[in-house]
């Protein structure tokens, strides 16, 4: 842990755009629930625990985005899966559960955008584009075109994530549609949910030997942790081969302390 903390500067470590940019996010919310709410028709006060909801997944964001998580992502692939989870699986119903119905309804005077909804607010879009990305980005020639890519890389993380706030609306839709679910087929939703999202862990579980470029070869590797660095910035060549073996050490002594425990 020291030599992470000591190899990557705070910069690199902590990613200060992306909190400034969810706290501009922050500030548009707080915004709208609160000096212009009176803009959307039947606006009520937003309770307390959806504006920590809201938070809550913001801060899912960060760490799938951004933040030592992320940079760890880049030196362990367990540590890349925990920060994808935790932004595609965590941080979409928060985020759902944050923002009041009222908002929602207001969009749907537009038909513009109720026509767009009726056509990628059906069910099985949501269900079966997510875990189609998921799976498609796992494959290891996709994995490592993007983790060396940054704009690429950035804009597939981006629809992922478009694609988990669509799956989760089916699960925790804040207005209701014609594609309400009842509770029978949201536990239908979910199975199906897990079923496709197999491929992808079978991928990875059963492997033979190394599946990506990105966490054996020093080239690709220096390459997608440039994109974490400051501008001009040298490769921290020695951390890839020490590491990667002392972050592994430390989370298995973790796991262990938890299991006396």
């Amino acid at each position: 842990m020291e030599q992470f903390f000591a190899t990557f500067s705070a910069r690199t470590i902590w990613t200060p755009e992306l909190i400034f940019i969810l706290l501009i996010f922050s500030f548009i919310y707080f915004w709208i629930t609160g000096p212009i709410r009176d803009m959307f028709p039947d606006s009520k006060p937003v309770p307390t625990r959806r504006k920590v909801y809201f938070h809550l997944g913001l801060v899912g964001i960060y760490f799938g985005f951004g933040g030592p998580l992320y940079v760890a992502g880049h030196l362990m692939l367990s540590m890349h899966m925990l920060s994808m989870a935790i932004v595609y699986l965590i941080a979409p119903p928060l985020l759902l559960l944050g923002i009041p119905s009222w908002f929602f309804k207001f969009f749907t005077r537009f038909s513009v955008l109720k026509g767009i909804f009726l056509i990628l607010g059906y069910p099985i879009i949501g269900l079966v584009l997510f875990n189609a990305l998921i799976s498609f980005y796992h494959l290891p020639i996709t994995f490592d075109t993007l983790m060396v890519n940054e704009g690429w890389h950035n804009a597939y993380q981006l629809l992922m994530l478009f694609a988990a706030l669509l799956m989760w609306w089916h699960l925790l839709p804040r207005i209701t549609t014609r594609y309400e679910l009842s509770e029978l087929k949201k536990i239908g939703y979910m199975f199906a949910s897990g079923v496709l999202f197999t491929p992808a862990c079978v991928l990875i579980i059963f492997a033979s030997g190394p599946l990506y470029a990105m966490y054996t070869d020093p080239a690709v590797w220096s390459t997608a942790i440039a994109y974490c660095l400051p501008p001009g910035a040298s490769i921290p060549y020695d951390v890839f081969t020490t590491g990667k073996i002392k972050l592994l050490c430390l989370v298995q002594g973790m796991t262990s302390n938890w299991a006396e425990h």
